[in-house]
């Protein structure tokens, strides 16, 4: 930590004398002795020594020169026992982490048994019992990491090979726990609020939550969440995790895996090894431990002796939108399965209101007897009254489909097409659209037949000609197995795409996509093609990638996002574009604060504004307790100063010392920087007094 000696000259620029300069036996240190050089090292090779200059954090001071050093180097260090620009040391540094917030609903993963051996769920205890778990906690990695507060820090889930990240993740435990037939609206939201407040504090999110309705709430959170850039992802078990025989701890450990480290911005249910889509998904059995399954929409992941990831089928927001969250849902839907002979007392009664909006479950292909007059006249009158009516199929597979005559004829009278939805993405859907009040009648219409979610295939999807060229390159190397296919399409386009990228040439990105690349692929040092367009500071290309699925949150070997990127290279539109897109900083803020202080040690003032646009505070502080405008005002840097005053820095901060920025202007005889905190000070003040006589109550004289 610097010290500022109170005994120094009242220059300026304090400059060391020769002999204030050792060198030390370690050939590769030379030091300022405490008390005149801030109990600063100097390490060779580092930014301190530059040409023969001694420079304090990077910024130069007036200085002398060691000895007489030519432009050519004639000097021979080596008799000073330094070299230049070597390390015989390493850095050590710390596996990358990743956060993931566990949202423990209740459910059979988390039920005990108590006195009479029987399962049933306790309060406050699955995080102690989770701790005690080697399989889910590493001890030994949270001690390192927490030291004695161990206790109450986050979770820590041991080594996994083949992931580049640590996984520390968070319990939230409900009060109290639910059954998941217990479930409602309410509680939707109440999810739904708690992934909004944490969203930009976490990587990935996991809710633990009973089988029998996890279909439902997956479906509706997946509309509830609106421009999702983040994986989110719903599991349970149907053995408790505590039990000796139990697939919750597979369930969990793999949910937490892919929350953690791949970015899938959807909402998903993972169950037995595989990731669905979670509006795709149906419970098919209260016994297996294959208990669901995504009959019409393939996998997004299969967990294996590899993670596989099905990058092609993930659905990604395609607009430049923020996160949001819609906690508005109707609850004036209902589910109507028909069977033969069904009544139309039945069926009137049914669509009476409050009723809403209405799930019309159908034979076959969307088949509906057409000889039952009175059953299309109350659907006809229903939807007059604009009541939603949407057709799916009583099939767990298939679709709906206006092949035959008997589908049709409901068209005829209102009735909206729902595909290949499942019933309970089409309630969750009917829920969220007809909560839209921003929408009229026939905009909900139009919505219910769109692909909002990924929840249904409205239409054949665009044929993609990845074959013709991969198969043209794997001849050429003689590659014939699948598994060397697909490891020569994840290495071949990622390439392709960052190559395009850097040359700006839209048209072959454009061509790129049609052969099935995928806009968000990583390359070896995991950057995609977003990381590569920030750093150029494409805005064009920038634009394109964000409005084809870019994810904003993929964060490299590195650990540096898109925006980090933009921000390093001080690419202001690019900031925007990917605020406005929903990014955010990561890292710890004592890291930020580092950075701030960096910068203005340099006097980048561009920088500064690069963190500004970016969301940072900019009276952050480091990890000496001090903040920019305290760095500013020690190297007398007036223009710095006076943009961190313009833009709020808080000018009487404290570091560890218990200086402010106006102490440590003051000690190097900044006259121009003290100024400008005391004219700013000075200012406040008289706004703080104006204020505080408007506030005081009106002044009444009395003439007793």
């Amino acid at each position: 930590m610097d010290q500022v000696d109170e005994q120094q000259p009242k220059t300026p620029n304090p400059s060391p004398t020769d002999s204030d300069l050792t060198v030390d036996d370690n050939p590769l240190e030379m030091k300022l002795p405490s008390g005149k050089g801030m109990g600063m090292n100097l390490t060779n090779g580092s930014s301190g020594m530059r040409g023969g200059n001694v420079e304090r954090c990077g910024s130069p001071w007036q200085r002398k020169q060691l000895v007489d050093v030519k432009p050519h180097g004639s000097l021979d260090l080596s008799k000073l026992g330094m070299r230049r620009n070597s390390s015989y040391g390493k850095m050590p540094s710390e596996a990358p982490e990743a956060r993931v917030l566990v949202i423990y609903t209740g459910g059979t993963i988390g039920m005990m048994r108590n006195e009479k051996n029987a399962l049933e769920p306790r309060p406050l205890e699955f995080v102690r019992r989770i701790r005690q778990y080697p399989n889910m906690h590493d001890d030994v990695y949270a001690t390192k990491r927490y030291g004695p507060a161990k206790n109450m820090a986050p979770l820590v889930l041991p080594y996994v090979e083949g992931q580049h990240r640590r996984i520390l993740y968070q319990i939230s435990e409900y009060e109290p726990l639910l059954d998941s037939s217990n479930m409602t609206i309410s509680d939707w939201v109440r999810i739904a609020t708690d992934i909004r407040q944490s969203y930009e504090f976490f990587d990935g999110f996991v809710i633990l939550h009973g089988t029998d309705t996890l279909s439902y709430t997956a479906s509706a959170l997946s509309f509830m969440f609106e421009n999702l850039g983040k994986t989110i992802i719903i599991t349970g078990s149907q053995i408790p995790i505590f039990e000796t025989r139990t697939d919750g701890k597979d369930n969990f450990m793999s949910a937490l895996i892919l929350a953690g480290n791949y970015v899938i911005p959807e909402v998903c249910i993972f169950f037995n090894s595989r990731l669905f889509r979670g509006n795709r998904t149906i419970k098919v059995s209260s016994e297996s431990l294959d208990a669901f399954n995504s009959p019409n929409a393939a996998a997004l992941a299969k967990m294996g002796i590899n993670v596989e990831v099905d990058y092609r089928g993930i659905f990604r927001p395609c607009t430049v939108d923020k996160f949001t969250v819609h906690l508005q849902m109707d609850e004036n839907v209902g589910l109507l399965r028909l069977f033969p002979s069904i009544s139309v007392a039945t069926v009137h009664a049914f669509l009476q209101a409050p009723m809403r909006g209405v799930v019309l479950q159908t034979y076959g292909a969307g088949n509906f007897p057409t000889n039952r007059l009175d059953l299309i006249a109350a659907l006809q009158e229903a939807s007059e009254r604009q009541v939603l009516i949407v057709n799916c199929t009583q099939c767990s597979e298939g679709a709906v489909c206006d092949l035959y005559e008997t589908g049709r004829q409901l068209q005829d009278v209102g009735v909206i097409p729902g595909y290949d939805m499942t019933p309970e993405a089409a309630l969750a859907k009917l829920s969220y659209v007809l909560s839209k009040q921003e929408w009229d009648w026939e905009t909900k219409q139009k919505m219910m037949k769109n692909n909002l979610r990924g929840e249904l295939t409205c239409e054949k999807p665009p044929e993609m000609q990845e074959y013709d060229l991969i198969d043209a390159v794997a001849r050429t190397l003689h590659l014939t197995s699948t598994k060397e296919l697909s490891q020569l399409k994840s290495s071949l386009f990622p390439a392709m795409v960052n190559t395009a990228v850097l040359a700006g040439d839209l048209t072959k990105l454009t061509n790129l996509k049609g052969y099935g690349a995928n806009m968000s692929a990583e390359n070896y040092d995991h950057r995609t093609a977003l990381h590569v367009a920030c750093c150029e500071g494409n805005i064009e290309m920038v634009e394109y990638l964000l409005q084809h699925g870019a994810a904003v949150h993929i964060r490299d070997r590195y650990d540096r996002t898109p925006l980090a990127d933009a921000i390093m290279h001080d690419h202001h539109q690019a900031i925007r574009l990917l605020i406005k897109c929903g990014a955010h900083l990561t890292g710890s803020i004592r890291a930020i604060g580092d950075s701030l202080c960096a910068a203005a040690a340099r006097n980048q003032l561009t920088r500064l504004e690069s963190y500004r646009i970016a969301g940072a505070d900019l009276s952050q502080e480091d990890s000496t307790g001090r903040t920019a405008l305290h760095v500013a005002a020690m190297y007398g840097h007036v223009e710095m100063v006076q943009y961190l005053v313009k833009n709020y820095a808080e000018v009487n901060a404290i570091d560890y010392l218990g200086l402010t920025p106006l102490d440590y202007a003051l000690k190097v005889n900044s006259d121009a920087v003290v100024n400008v905190l005391s004219e700013h000070e000075a200012r406040r003040g008289d706004e703080l007094s104006f204020e505080t006589m408007e506030k005081r109550p009106p002044i009444t004289e009395s003439f007793d």
